[in-house]
């Protein structure tokens, strides 16, 4: 583990690798699970205001999902995460032509109809940051359906820091980054 201000990395973003194929993968992070995308403090407000937005790239699904509970609910461990589809997929999915599942919001962004990118939870992911008492712990969750990322930043040698490079420079700022990354320079030395 690395200490890095108030937060304890997991080596694993220095020792692993990633880089996504959605090719592969179809975009089943988005998909499958038992509940939504965490919510940070502020973000349900948020997707409250741009639903507008992105309401036309929604399915009939999703949008009678959101008449019904709104874009987020509070889980079982008591986290505000956003509402799903039939247990499965996130409200804010939508799919391209060839299938592939993708964040509505995201296309909105890059689209430049909103200036918000995607919840923090999604933008960090495999990367889980977890609040605990004194420090926040800062870990790569490896789950199946990501697999195909891994093997591609393997071939690539992307670690999983420099994968999230941006996600992770939203969440901790520019100088928590320089110092996970000279973290990681010594570590490879050693």
């Amino acid at each position: 583990m690395l200490h890095i201000e108030d937060t304890l990395v997991s080596l694993d973003l220095i020792e692993r690798f990633f880089l996504c194929d959605l090719s592969i993968c179809r975009g089943a992070c988005c998909i499958e699970g038992e509940a939504g995308a965490p919510l940070e403090k502020g973000e349900f407000e948020l997707l409250r205001h741009i639903l507008p937005a992105v309401w036309d790239d929604l399915s009939p699904q999703a949008c009678e999902v959101i008449h019904r509970q709104g874009v987020g609910y509070i889980d079982i461990s008591g986290e505000i995460v956003t509402s799903i589809v039939d247990g499965r997929d996130c409200v804010f999915t939508c799919y391209d032509p060839d299938g592939i599942c993708r964040c509505a919001i995201e296309k909105a962004f890059r689209e430049k109809r909103i200036d918000f990118i995607k919840p923090l939870s999604c933008h960090l992911y495999p990367v889980r940051a977890t609040r605990h008492n004194n420090f926040l712990a800062v870990n790569y969750h490896r789950w199946k359906v990501c697999r195909a990322g891994e093997i591609r930043g393997e071939q690539e040698q992307l670690p999983v820091y420099r994968f999230l490079r941006e996600p992770l420079i939203r969440a901790f700022g520019e100088k928590w980054y320089d110092m996970l990354e000279l973290c990681a320079c010594k570590y490879k030395q050693l």
